[in-house]
């Protein structure tokens, strides 16, 4: 029997290894987000600093965490065999769902996550034990359900004041200091920055000596008593300090906060959330050595009272979690995927949004627009007109690679406001989370900065309701899974816990392999935009237009096929490939202003082509999409298949279609215009037979020939494969034109 629950064992610090890697990777955003969007350092300055905040923060732990003892349930009312399934529900449920929020590039809470799910599996125990007990206790009895609630309240709680504690101090800086901030920081940056770090200082004092594991309670306790004391040291020493080395190295006292400030939260995040990690693998492995400790126990009899009292965790725990986490961090191409995220949430500058508009983020835009105006009324003009120049921002070069997504002066206010919040809230033993206090000021303050202006304020309100609606059902999905899972092995015993395993460990491969091809997708299109300039945007113009003219014919082609067969599984296939190529012809749309300010100064006519054939190629898929889909759903619905006449006129058509739509592809290939004669011959062909194939749809349907649907589907291809053939023109016209003035312009050097 000993030997089944070591194998359990083994497999809870298996998966605490696996909860280590998903954990960080989603956390990593906590401490990330502002030095990487500020560009604070290199890439590695920063991942190395945020390195070693993880391994100090990790010999800071405060030991075992009680919530995986005995926080949210009560131990002693529990038998050993129903610990280990409650830990073991809990831990595969938690490397799932975190790798799920990974995947997708969600930041969410490790607390709530890991809260919820011991609530959800220790319900479903106690459940079973009310149902099937011999001496049933009623539902308080086995759950502590206030610490529970704890946590909810202190997630409604810590986004309000987050938020709003973020905007304003972001705005009194900005008043302070304006976008032009140099000049006057060689005047107050001293103090500026002798009080952010003072303030970073309190935090790491606050958050990092309580239940540290080598230093002593008598120390602790005079350091607590002492805070103030410590405080105005450091403000005084470090503001004399700043000056000086300003003074005489020049050194930029931004930077230096905003890496203090990142060393802080990667510490405080080791220090605090570690145990998010390794506190329930570790609870089972005490569980597990006081059970070998009582011989003869019955695993389905031995109640763990022990779970009760404190343990303090080796050192050398902690620090191998802390090594696995920063493994994870160099590593991680999901840990970069989630700080994307809040970065592009919080950028300066307006760009592709990720998240798109919504109802409710268009009715808060326009709610706060009105707010804005009738508070505006309120101050005098000269007011409002300083405010205005504080605010005036410094024009950035569009063509500049890797451009900050915001000024150091912002990231360094993200990170000493969360700083204080996160160590008040520790002080006063509210139930902060540090995603929550840190996403959400990053938020507040890009809101100051105006950061969220009119062209992008619906795609961020969006974004921010959907990262918050993200933690809200990490909340309920944690807590159902884990109920789920816990009832699972109840009654599956081993032979549940061995599939479940095995399938945390295929949805982890599954979604690895997805987030790897979205990357990857990413990253060609990002190359692609980056490597036009001057030089050969005539050529990527060409490459473009060919391919998309050859997938075009392509899916046409296929599209008509699967209808003819009725051949469900083609077009769902035709359907993805037409939204990933429509997905690559909106993202060069999206980009073009980037690809324009990359030309020279003389180029306005090369952009003007530019953009003409790239709003002509998203016309010819709009087309194309608005064939396929009415086609997917007509077989998707199981509705009459077409007729044979119409099936051979469209077959037809398909061919013509193809021949045509080479032709042009070559020429442009090539870019020799040749054949614009015969293209042009062979449009009218094309059009004439879209009429006559028409006319003879309308007979048939006097004749009542067909249903509804069918002919309603027949006119909508005829329709859009006409708009394909007069797009497809002007596409080859524009082409044209655009080889023409680049030959001129190059004959005029």
């Amino acid at each position: 029997m000993e030997n089944i629950y070591l194998v359990l064992v083994i497999v809870l610090f298996l998966l605490a290894i696996s909860d280590l890697v998903v954990g960080v990777s989603n956390d990593a955003v906590n401490f990330l987000n502002s030095a990487i969007g500020a560009k604070a350092a290199s890439f590695k300055v920063i991942m190395g600093i945020a390195a070693l905040g993880v391994v100090v923060g990790a010999t800071f732990s405060s030991g075992m965490m009680e919530i995986a003892r005995s926080g949210i349930f009560h131990p002693d009312q529990f038998y050993f065999s129903e610990i280990m399934i409650i830990f073991l529900a809990v831990m595969i449920t938690d490397v799932i769902l975190l790798d799920a929020f990974n995947t997708f590039g969600l930041p969410t809470s490790t607390t709530v996550s890991i809260v919820f799910e011991l609530l959800g599996a220790s319900v479903a125990i106690a459940i079973m034990k009310i149902a099937y007990g011999d001496n049933p206790l009623a539902m308080s009895e086995y759950i502590n359900s206030s610490k529970a609630l704890a946590i909810i309240s202190g997630i409604l709680v810590s986004v309000v004041i987050a938020f709003s504690v973020g905007a304003l101090v972001q705005y009194i800086t900005r008043l302070i200091f304006s976008f032009n901030y140099k000049r006057r920081f060689r005047y107050f940056g001293a103090i500026y920055g002798g009080f952010a770090i003072s303030a970073i200082v309190y935090f790491m004092l606050i958050k990092g000596v309580k239940g540290a594991s080598f230093i002593s309670e008598e120390t602790a306790l005079w350091i607590k008593g002492n805070s103030g004391l410590i405080i105005s040291i450091s403000f005084v020493g470090f503001t004399l300090l700043l000056q000086l080395f300003n003074w005489l190295f020049k050194i930029n006292i931004l930077k230096i906060i905003v890496l203090a400030g990142t060393f802080a939260l990667a510490m405080a995040f080791a220090g605090n959330d570690l145990v998010n990690f390794i506190g329930v693998p570790l609870a089972g492995y005490e569980s597990f050595k006081t059970f070998l400790a009582n011989p003869g126990a019955s695993p389905d009899l031995f109640l763990m009272s022990s779970l009760k009292g404190k343990v303090q965790t080796p050192t050398l725990f902690l620090l191998m979690a802390g090594f696995v986490m920063v493994i994870t961090l160099f590593t991680s191409r999901k840990a970069r995927s989630v700080v994307k995220t809040t970065v592009d949430l919080s950028r300066q500058s307006d760009g592709d949004e990720r998240f798109a508009s919504t109802q409710l983020s268009r009715n808060v835009v326009r709610m706060a627009i009105a707010v804005s105006e009738g508070i505006s009324k309120i101050f005098p003009q000269q007011v409002k007109n300083y405010v205005e120049r504080q605010f005036e921002q410094i024009p950035q070069d569009k063509s500049q690679k890797d451009a900050p997504a915001f000024d150091m002066l912002r990231a360094s206010v993200n990170l000493v406001v969360a700083s204080i919040l996160i160590a008040s809230g520790t002080s006063l033993k509210l139930p902060l989370s540090t995603t929550y206090v840190t996403f959400m000021v990053a938020m507040g303050s890009s809101l100051s900065d105006r950061a969220w202006d009119r062209e992008s304020a619906v795609y961020r309100v969006t974004g921010v309701f959907s990262v918050i609606g993200g933690w809200f059902f990490t909340a309920f999905s944690a807590f159902t899974l884990a109920f789920l899972m816990a009832m699972f092995f109840y009654y599956g015993d081993m032979y549940a816990i061995g599939i479940m395993v095995f399938v945390a460990i295929y949805l982890a491969i599954r979604t690895h392999k997805l987030h790897k091809r979205k990357e990857f997708s990413k990253a060609e299109t990002v190359k692609e935009v980056e490597q036009i300039n001057q030089e050969n945007i005539l050529q990527e113009c060409a490459i473009s237009v060919t391919t998309i003219l050859n997938q075009t014919q392509l899916e046409y082609k296929k599209t008509i096929q699967a209808l003819a067969e009725f051949n469900l599984r083609d077009l769902k296939k035709v359907v993805k490939n037409v939204e990933k190529i429509d997905r690559k012809a909106k993202t060069k749309k999206n980009t073009v202003t980037v690809v324009i300010a990359k030309l020279k100064e003389d180029a306005a006519d090369t952009g003007h082509y530019y953009v003409q054939v790239l709003d002509y190629l998203r016309e010819l898929l709009h087309s194309l999409s608005y064939i396929v889909q009415p086609v997917f759903q007509h077989v998707d619905n199981n509705h009459k298949e077409l007729n044979n006449p119409q099936l051979t006129e469209l077959k037809n058509l398909s061919q013509h279609l193809g021949n045509y739509l080479a032709r042009i592809s070559t020429d442009i290939k090539e870019n020799q215009f040749l054949m614009q004669e015969s293209i042009i011959t062979e449009q009218q062909k094309i059009l004439s037979l879209i009429d006559l194939f028409r006319k003879n749809e309308v007979k048939r349907i006097k004749k009542d020939a067909g249903s509804t649907r069918n002919s309603l589907l027949f006119m909508t291809i005829l329709q859009e494969t006409k708009n394909i053939c007069l797009f497809s023109l002007n596409l080859y016209k524009a082409q044209r034109d655009f080889v023409v003035y680049q030959t001129q312009k190059e004959k005029r050097k």
